[in-house]
């Protein structure tokens, strides 16, 4: 069965905000419907809600992001929009870290703990379906990020207060506002890693959110 969305023109016409979207049915172009809803699914089950495409990150990113964060046994590595899996399995593969991939579209979640069984690192990594924005990343000592600039400014005060000081995080072509990386890294002259430290003390105007 094909659920019809209301025009999002025609929403926004009546006067329905951004915020009920899900709930009145209305077209954005970061909502996806999942193709065979269970029955008796919920119209917010049946949504995906994406604020950031899916674009895999090249073997050579990966391999210089988990270098700059120096990545080793000792770490569990949180990946947010982890996709197909590669980071976190790269990381338990090349440096025996433990890893937890949190993606929000159930086909990369299967994918990902797919891949992570094929390269043997399954009892090391792990893929849940969540938003990432709900989820608890308190134990991590490495964060990798490939989302938006927009993304991760709405994410800054979560990664500044859940976070342990020390805990360091790599964000693939996207910063973080007015938060200075400790290094910008450039690989193959297309593509740029930034690299922070969380801080002991953390500026107040870094914990409000932006984007």
């Amino acid at each position: 069965m094909v659920r019809r969305l209301t025009p999002l023109w025609l929403c926004l016409a009546t006067g329905i905000s951004f915020l009920s979207l899900n709930l009145a049915g209305c077209s954005q172009p970061d909502l996806v419907e999942t193709e065979t809803p269970e029955p008796g699914a919920t119209v917010q089950s049946q949504i995906i809600r994406r604020d950031v495409p899916y674009v895999p990150t090249s073997e050579a990113v990966v391999q210089e992001m988990l270098r700059i964060a120096q990545v080793s046994e000792n770490d569990i590595l949180y990946d947010l929009g982890s996709g197909d899996g590669r980071i976190p399995i790269k990381a338990a593969q090349l440096y025996g870290a433990r890893g937890v991939g949190v993606e929000i579209d159930p086909k990369l979640v299967q994918e990902a703990t797919e891949n992570a069984k094929k390269a043997g690192v399954s009892d090391r990594v792990q893929f849940i379906e969540q938003d990432l924005f709900q989820t608890d990343i308190s134990e991590a000592t490495v964060v990798t990020l490939y989302l938006l600039s927009t993304v991760n400014l709405r994410l800054r005060p979560k990664l500044l207060t859940e976070l342990k000081p020390g805990t360091r995080i790599v964000s693939h072509a996207f910063n973080m506002g007015d938060w200075k990386p400790e290094k910008v890294v450039e690989v193959n002259g297309n593509s740029k890693i930034y690299y922070w430290v969380v801080p002991e003390t953390i500026p107040d105007h870094l914990l409000q959110e932006q984007g």
